[in-house]
C-alpha cells in the first residue's frame, strides 16, 4: 500500500514518487471518479468530508488514500467540471484542488466557488507544481485558503488539512463568543457574518479570520508573522507577500472603508481605532 512517506510530485516524477504499483489497489478511472474512501470510523475526522481534485489519477489515489487513513472520507475527481458538480450536489468540508487542471483549470474552479454563496465558505487547498510567487498569489487572490507546492509530503498535507479543519471547527463553535462591533461594522463570529453601515459582506475563511482578528483589538498594531500566526497557525510557511495579498482583498471588499485596516510602516498592520 501506498506510504505516507512517500514525497508526491508532479507530473515528471509521477512514476518514481507515487509508490503505487504492486499494492493490488485499483486506480482505474471509474474507480477514482465514483467511489469515495471511507476513513476509520470512531474517530474526529471521520466526520469531515473532503473532496480531492486532480487529473493525474495515480496522485490522486495517493492522496485520497493516505487522507481515508486519517479518518476522512474521501471522494476524489479529475477535472474542474467534474469538481463544480460534484461540490454543488453534496458540498464537502474541505476541497484540496491542484492548479493544472485541463479545460478548467484550479484558479477557475476556485473563483467560481468563492463566488457562489453557496460554496464560499468551503476552504480550499491549492495543490500546485508551480512555486513562484505569482502563482501562489493568484491562487490567494481568488480566495484559496492554503497552498502546498508539488512535490510534498502526505504528512505535510495531512496536518494542513486537519489544522484548517481544526480552525473551521473553532469557527462554527464560536456561537457564545461576543460580537464584536466597531466603528460601522459588526463581525459575529458564530454566524461567520460581517455587516458594515447594515450591509452583509461576504468574505472567504481567511478573510473573515484576518479581519476579526484586527478587529478586536483595535489600534494595536501587528506583525505579519503575529497575524499568520493568530490566521493560520503558528510556524506557518507563508511569504510577507501572501500577506499583503490577504489585506489587499479585504480592504477591496470593504469598499469606502477599506482605511479601517491601517498599515504600519516597518510592523504590519492595525485596525483603525
Amino acid at each position: 500500500m501506498p506510504s505516507g512517506f512517500d514525497f508526491v510530485g508532479g507530473r515528471d516524477d509521477r512514476a518514481s514518487t507515487c509508490g503505487l504499483s504492486g499494492d493490488g489497489m485499483d486506480h482505474g478511472g471509474v474507480g477514482v471518479k465514483q467511489h469515495p474512501l471511507k476513513g476509520r470510523s470512531g474517530t474526529a475526522a471521520s466526520h469531515s468530508r473532503i473532496l480531492v481534485v486532480d487529473d493525474e489519477e495515480d496522485l490522486l489515489e495517493l492522496v485520497r488514500f493516505n487522507l481515508a487513513r486519517d479518518g476522512y472520507e474521501v471522494l476524489g475527481v479529475v477535472s474542474g467540471e467534474e469538481a463544480l458538480k460534484a461540490v454543488r450536489r453534496d458540498p464537502p468540508d474541505l476541497i484540496v484542488l491542484d492548479l493544472m487542471l485541463p479545460g478548467l483549470d484550479g484558479l477557475e474552479v476556485c473563483r467560481r466557488l468563492k463566488a457562489d454563496p453557496r460554496t464560499r465558505e468551503i476552504p480550499i487547498v491549492m495543490l500546485t507544481a508551480k512555486s513562484e510567487e505569482r502563482d501562489v498569489v493568484s491562487g490567494l487572490e481568488r480566495g484559496a485558503d492554503d497552498y502546498i507546492t508539488k512535490p510534498f509530503s502526505p504528512r505535510v498535507l495531512s496536518a494542513r488539512v486537519k489544522a484548517l479543519l481544526r480552525r473551521l471547527e473553532s469557527e462554527r463553535n464560536a456561537d457564545l463568543e461576543s460580537t464584536v462591533e466597531v466603528h460601522d461594522l459588526v463581525i459575529h463570529p458564530g454566524r461567520h457574518e460581517v455587516h458594515l453601515s447594515g450591509e452583509v459582506v461576504d468574505l472567504t475563511y481567511t478573510e473573515f479570520a484576518l479581519l476579526h482578528f484586527l478587529a478586536k483589538k483595535p489600534g494595536w498594531a501587528f506583525t505579519r508573522t503575529q497575524i499568520v500566526d493568530a490566521v493560520k497557525g503558528e510556524d506557518y510557511p507563508v511569504t510577507e507577500r501572501s500577506v499583503d495579498v490577504q489585506v489587499a482583498g479585504l480592504r477591496k471588499k470593504l469598499g469606502d472603508h477599506a482605511s479601517y485596516i491601517e498599515t504600519v510602516r516597518g510592523v504590519g498592520y492595525r485596525f483603525r481605532a
